[in-house]
């Protein structure tokens, strides 16, 4: 079974599972509360970026299909 990164990396549920694991491995290793708004803060960001990034990555993506098919179209019409 192949994972669909892309969807993964956009989808919250996802980093909220993932900040939700991660606070409670610190939590348990007995971290003090600041360290542990910085990692879930850090990771908040980076999982806001990381989701732009890849669905900006999509819509380019798609946007350049629909341009080749309207070339193609045009081509072959």
């Amino acid at each position: 079974m192949k994972i669909n990164w892309k969807q993964k990396l956009t989808s919250r549920k996802f980093w909220a599972a993932f900040i939700g694991f991660i606070t409670a491995l610190l939590v348990a290793f007995g971290v003090d509360n600041l360290t542990l708004e910085q990692v879930v803060a850090l990771i908040t960001a980076a999982s806001t970026l990381i989701a732009y990034i890849v669905g900006e990555g999509i819509v380019d993506a798609a946007r350049v299909n629909s341009e080749k098919e309207i070339i193609n179209d045009d081509i072959q019409g």
